[in-house]
């Protein structure tokens, strides 16, 4: 699956794997996913659509990378912006819950993180820290990694990447729960 162009390979061979599974489980059960990415910086839905037969289960994606972008195309307003204080489970949650009933996917997978070099000092804003969160029907899983990986750009962007896919493949397999919160959307921590 993967192309070698003046020595570039793509999906990273750090994705390939999990990318290639992900593909094979939506494609098998019929359903569908979507992206809402900001610090991965599109290498998630550039891997699924790097899949042959993308078009069965990919039902787009947004680099929300600005806040900005996030109110033009996430539902976010200024007000929100004002409160935001960088990536929780509980911003990758409404980006995976906005996305999914905007584009009328199975699921949404997002993720939000500090990929680097520099960064803040609160764990969330230290880089290699990433939020995750998949969101389907019956609710939202999350997920928070710290990849170890410090100030490594390109190293934590790939890694933000495989591990929101980990976390996609989780779902469809059932060792991760999507479940409900009180206010109507779900989330679980694993």
């Amino acid at each position: 699956m993967s192309t070698a162009t003046n020595n570039a390979e793509f999906p990273p061979k750090e994705v390939v794997e999990i990318v290639v599974e992900v593909a094979g489980l939506l494609k098998e059960r019929g359903e569908t996913i979507s992206v809402a990415e900001t610090a991965a910086g599109g290498i998630i839905s550039a891997s699924l659509l790097s899949t042959p037969g993308a078009s069965q289960f990919y039902k787009g994606g947004l680099t929300l990378y600005t806040l900005e972008s996030r109110i033009a195309f996430a539902g976010w307003t200024p007000q929100t912006i004002s409160s935001y204080a960088g990536p929780t489970p509980a911003i990758v949650t409404g980006l995976a819950t906005h996305v999914r009933s905007t584009l009328q996917s199975t699921y949404t997978v997002s993720e939000s993180g500090t990929a680097g070099p520099t960064g803040g000092q609160t764990r969330n804003r230290k880089p290699g820290y990433v939020a995750l969160a998949v969101a389907g029907e019956s609710g939202v899983a999350t997920k928070e990694v710290e990849t170890g990986l410090g100030g490594d750009r390109v190293g934590n962007m790939v890694r933000f990447a495989v591990e929101a896919l980990g976390l996609v493949r989780d779902v469809l397999n059932g060792s991760a729960k999507l479940e409900a919160t009180g206010g109507g959307e779900a989330e679980t921590k694993i």
